[in-house]
Formats: structure tokens, C-alpha cells, sequence
């Protein structure tokens, strides 16, 4: 499994946590997993399926970060 990073990170505001950077997948799947709000819909799931896939090599990390950013702009985070 590859440690890859985004070319660019992510803010993500949360409610009780504040704002995370979130640098590639593998944040990206900690961020999913701890901190995501009880709402979990199509995009997130989305976004785990591809943030593994782009661990494991079969998807490019940039698609991996525009599924994340697609499912914290449907779970209403504040993204920038």
C-alpha cells in the first residue's frame, strides 16, 4: 500500500473538531471513519470505495480527492 498525498490538501471544517488538512487517501479514509457526521449517503461511500482503490493502486489519488471533496460537500462541511 502507497503513502501518495494530493497535490493539493483540503480543509475540512467540522462542527466539534474544527477545521482538519486533510493531505491524501489515507487521511482521507481517517477523516472518513473518525470525524464524518452521522449522515452517510452515495458520496461517502463513494469516497471510501475510492480512497482505498487509490491505496491499492487502482485509482489515481486526484480521483480519490474528488470523490472526498464530493462527500463533504454533501455531508454540508465546510470545504476549501
Amino acid at each position: 500500500m502507497a503513502v501518495e498525498k494530493w497535490n493539493d490538501p483540503i480543509n475540512v471544517g467540522f462542527e466539534n473538531t474544527g477545521a482538519r488538512t486533510i493531505l491524501g487517501p489515507l487521511d482521507a479514509l481517517k477523516c472518513l471513519a473518525d470525524l464524518w457526521p452521522n449522515a452517510r449517503g452515495l458520496r461517502y461511500l463513494k469516497a471510501r470505495s475510492t480512497c482505498r482503490a487509490a491505496l491499492d493502486g487502482r485509482k489515481t489519488v486526484e480521483e480519490a480527492r474528488a470523490e472526498f471533496v464530493a462527500a463533504a460537500e454533501e455531508a454540508k462541511l465546510k470545504v476549501n
